[in-house]
């Protein structure tokens, strides 16, 4: 889930975008057979269930920039870095509900669907526009390239990129303007923004440029505002939440497809679930249930664990919390080190006979 999202009009949900791109031919995916019955209540959207995930990971965020703002005004200097680390740990989670928002599936209103997608990719320095375009390939043709580059094997995670991208991350920062200030300038580039955005289609490139723009004034007006007043800590609370404190967010983040195998078409052997306690799950928008969202991308995020439940005889076998996830991964990483040829192939429940 990098930091690319939409072609479609803003009133298309990521499926209905996904369903219209015949770029490739479709791949048939297997999904765990379900009744009806189950898939139609798996895919209800409802505004409260919605409401208390985005607004309640909302208010962690505005909780955490809150007691980083009064650690300063009342010069608690040495409780300032800690709380403003944990808000950056807050922060750094905004792209999974911009992507949960961008899939149109975390309220039954639409509109607040939009609106939250919104609120949230300002705050993180998202352009959700480019994100959508390109996360709507990656479901349809998951690690399938050059059908889908926004993920592509091998994915090498050492020690080193945790602490130059965990703690404080300038280079990210850096690169995030300048991307955004290339973008705004209407300038696309690469083989996979070319793919996403045709030189010969000026009007699919809007809607990213016209957002990069946004970005770019909104946050300068928080700068100038904030400086004008002395509210010095404001743009470090707002602008730059997330270029710090993002250690958890590569943990939990990077789980999801690294060391498995490309062109197969069954979410199991492409993408990886695990289980998480109910606090890390909410604020990760529930994406540790990874197979499970791209096998049936329509239903909310909320409502994953069931579709966990229902579906994990089917399954191969999930680990339980971070440090098993990542000691599965640093086994397949370190077999890869030997092997670099080497895909790791979870083991699959038989079919009952």
């Amino acid at each position: 889930m990098d930091d690319l999202t939409r072609l479609g009009p803003e009133t298309e949900s990521l499926a209905e975008y996904t369903r219209k791109d015949h770029a490739a031919p479709a791949i048939p995916w297997y999904r765990t057979p379900l009744p009806r019955d189950e898939i139609r209540r798996l895919h209800e959207r409802s505004d409260l269930l919605g409401a208390l995930q985005t607004l309640g990971y909302l208010g962690v965020y505005a909780l955490t920039a809150a007691a980083a703002l009064h650690a300063a005004a009342s010069r608690q200097w040495l409780l300032l870095p800690p709380l403003l680390l944990l808000h950056g740990m807050v922060t750094a989670f905004m792209i999974n509900g911009v992507h949960e928002l961008g899939h149109g599936t975390v309220f039954r209103t639409r509109w607040l669907n939009r609106f939250f997608c919104h609120l949230l990719a300002f705050l993180g320095w998202i352009n959700h526009e480019a994100f959508q375009a390109s996360h709507a390939r990656h479901h349809r043709y998951t690690l399938h390239p050059p059908d889908d580059l926004e993920v592509v094997l091998p994915i090498r995670i050492m020690v080193r990129h945790f602490f130059k991208t965990g703690f404080l991350n300038p280079a990210g920062a850096w690169q995030t303007l300048k991307n955004t200030i290339r973008v705004a300038r209407g300038r696309f580039q690469g083989p996979w923004e070319e793919t996403l955005y045709p030189a010969d289609q000026p009007e699919l490139r809007r809607p990213p440029v016209r957002w990069a723009r946004i970005l770019l004034a909104g946050h300068a007006l928080i700068a100038v505002v904030s400086f004008s007043l002395g509210w010095w800590l404001l743009p470090v609370v707002l602008t730059l939440a997330p270029f710090y404190g993002g250690w958890l967010f590569f943990l939990c983040n990077n789980t999801q497809h690294i060391g498995l195998q490309d062109n197969v078409p069954d979410f199991r052997l492409c993408c990886r679930t695990f289980t998480l306690n109910p606090v890390l799950c909410f604020l990760y928008w529930h994406m540790n249930y990874h197979t499970e969202h791209h096998m049936y991308a329509a239903v909310p995020c909320y409502r994953l664990g069931r579709l966990h439940r229902l579906i994990r005889h089917d399954l191969p076998p999930c680990p339980h919390g971070l440090v098993a996830v990542w000691r599965e991964i640093a086994a397949i990483q370190a077999r890869q080190d030997e092997d670099p040829a080497y895909q790791h192939a979870p083991p699959l429940p038989s079919k009952p006979s």
